[in-house]
């Protein structure tokens, strides 16, 4: 669908919020909390944002992008060549981080604009009431913290920690007390990839069920020592060559082979895929020690070995 950006407002350092809307004024199609869009920006790049607005708004859809000078181009074309009275090519609302109903609560852990899915569910259980939560939001500085004045407002004192470490990584807010007993409530986070390893280390005592991640880019990201490497298909015997800077479900995708996918940041389990012989490189936040051995997410794990083969 085509939405017309109707406002364009930069709420932190380097961090542009946009607001989208139909251009004749109908309803949006319906989201539910954690739900990102995907936008085909104007350098022609599609990128998922997720939405950051109450979904009992049905009128507008909130993204707050951060302006990533190093990263792919993305955001860059929406920070800087997006206008007000543009027209942008926007998927559907999809939702790998949806919010789980919880009679204990919430624990919300968000690293920089990591926070943007966090605040659609703080929106939203704010207005349906009942809901306790609290958040932990961890950020440089207070000018590169997103939506610092509505997290700082008073009905939110007890329920809001932030955390200014000022790029200091020996000033960073210890978790552990927090996550040392399981005490029943859901945990969601959202963050850079450090993060996001800490907080799945210390819950690693909690069920499964309760503790949820969501990266807001490349969970794995590429390292100085990843290789080129082969992926054998079991069922057809093809074999695909996958470079130093391609993913496996890339590869496989150029070579005509359909693998389902959502999130390809290693956090939905959608790309699950079978692993019959190799040793892997496991970048997801998705398979536990038991499932490593006999599956491989293939958006973001790599091969350790020279081949590996896959029940595909």
């Amino acid at each position: 669908m085509l939405l017309r950006l109707s406002h364009k407002e930069r709420i932190a350092e380097n961090v542009v919020l946009f607001e989208l809307r139909d251009p004749s004024g109908g309803e949006l199609p319906e989201f539910t909390c954690g739900a990102h869009l995907t936008i085909r920006v104007p350098n022609g790049l599609e990128r998922k944002y997720s939405l950051s607005n109450d979904p009992l708004e049905r009128d507008r859809y909130v993204i707050a992008v951060k302006r990533e000078a190093a990263g792919r181009g993305g955001s860059l074309s929406l920070a800087d060549e997006a206008t007000i009275g543009d027209d942008l090519e926007v998927g559907p609302p999809q939702n790998d981080f949806p919010l789980v109903r919880s009679a204990a609560g919430y624990i919300f852990v968000a690293g920089g604009i990591g926070i943007t899915p966090i605040m659609s569910m703080i929106r939203h259980l704010r207005s349906a009431g009942g809901s306790a939560f609290k958040l932990y939001y961890l950020t440089r500085s207070p000018q590169a913290t997103a939506f610092l004045d509505e997290l700082s407002q008073p009905a939110l004192r007890g329920k809001v920690k932030i955390h200014h470490d000022q790029g200091d990584v020996s000033k960073g807010l210890d978790l552990w007390p927090i996550f040392e007993r399981p005490n029943g409530m859901q945990v969601y986070c959202c963050g850079p990839r450090p993060l996001m390893d800490a907080v799945r280390d210390m819950t690693g005592h909690w069920s499964s069920k309760s503790v949820h991640f969501e990266a807001f880019s490349d969970a794995a990201g590429k390292r100085p020592d990843d290789t080129a490497f082969d992926v054998r298909l079991a069922h057809s015997g093809d074999v695909v060559r996958v470079a130093v800077d391609v993913s496996i479900l890339e590869a496989l995708r150029a070579a005509g082979h359909r693998v389902p996918s959502s999130c390809e940041s290693g956090t939905c389990g959608t790309c699950r895929t079978g692993l019959i012989e190799g040793e892997v490189d496991h970048r997801d936040l998705v398979l536990t020690p038991a499932e490593q051995p006999g599956n491989i997410m293939v958006c973001v794990s790599r091969a350790k070995s020279p081949l590996i083969v896959l029940d595909m």
